[in-house]
């Protein structure tokens, strides 16, 4: 098993408060080695990911848990446009939605997504959830390292 030597960055892109604070629950309670950084909609996302106004000093998450049904722009137009960006594209995006539409599920994987997670129902279903993305994503998966140029 790998040690990581730094916090696992997790940008969470989540516009339901109730999730947010679940999944924040669940992951704080299984690891202390994750930082998960929410954001509401996807335009706020990329602004986040390109480190644009009120996120200049936005740190490189490691990984992005997605929501598909956001307000602004939804999830597939987020992750569409993160998998076709150079800059972006290496980064692990895991969808966590409320869908079970194979429809979602095939469009998800059509535009590169690396999971699809249905969100769970219960804090207890949640923390499986944590505790798979912990030991799987961070435990055994080599994350690709771009540091920020600066």
């Amino acid at each position: 098993m790998k040690q990581q030597s730094r916090p696992i960055e997790i940008l969470l892109v989540e516009d339901n408060p109730a999730d947010v604070d679940l999944t924040l629950e669940s992951f704080a309670e299984i690891s202390t080695r994750n930082r998960l950084h929410p954001v509401k909609d996807g335009e706020e996302a990329l602004r986040f990911l390109r480190q644009q106004g009120e996120y200049t000093n936005a740190v490189r998450p490691d990984m992005i848990m997605l929501d598909l049904n956001l307000p602004r722009m939804d999830g597939l137009e987020v992750l569409e446009i993160i998998k076709s960006d150079p800059e972006l594209k290496t980064l692990p995006v895991l969808v966590l939605t409320s869908s079970h539409s194979q429809k979602d599920i095939l469009a998800s994987y059509s535009l590169h997504a690396n999971c699809y997670l249905t969100k769970p129902l219960g804090l207890d279903r949640f923390y499986q959830i944590a505790r798979a993305v912990e030991s799987f994503w961070f435990d055994l998966v080599a994350l690709p390292r771009t540091e920020r140029p600066g």
